[in-house]
């Protein structure tokens, strides 16, 4: 029995060891990221938009897949959406794969899933990545280039 103890014992002090505490620049970056989200999910354009730099490298699944700013990817979904009759988007994000930030850069890994309706219709896109770069400014942390990938 003392020794199924000390085995319990040991494989909890060892599995917390593996977990890391989240700092404070990578919860600050991470507000930036689920402000985004949060900003997207609301149909909120000023939030979302507040997050991302002046130009923004963007790769998204919807033509024409790239983008050098934001609120160019956020007119074109606005209007691929409503060509396909995409309503309700909401992106809801897992845990952060990475959150790894050298000086004033961070590289963001987060699994994500997308559900909407489409022509009434509910959709369910799960599975995708959505991988951020985001740059440290007077301002904040800002979106300077990002890529969803559909799973």
């Amino acid at each position: 029995m003392r020794k199924v103890m000390i085995v319990a014992v040991l494989v909890v002090v060892a599995a917390g060891l593996g977990v890391a505490a989240e700092s404070p620049e990578q919860t600050a970056v991470m507000k930036t990221v689920n402000q985004f989200v949060g900003g997207f999910n609301k149909a909120d354009s000023r939030a979302t938009l507040a997050t991302c730099g002046h130009q923004t490298s963007i790769i998204d699944e919807f033509p024409p897949h790239t983008w050098q700013a934001c609120s160019a990817w956020l007119n074109d979904y606005n209007a691929w959406a409503k060509k396909n009759g995409v309503t309700q988007g909401l992106v809801t994000l897992g845990d952060p794969r990475h959150v790894d930030i050298t000086g004033n850069r961070a590289y963001v890994v987060v699994p994500t899933s997308f559900m909407f309706m489409q022509n009434g219709t509910p959709m369910k896109e799960e599975g995708s990545t959505l991988t951020l770069v985001l740059q440290k400014s007077p301002a904040g942390w800002r979106i300077t280039a990002w890529t969803w990938t559909m799973g």
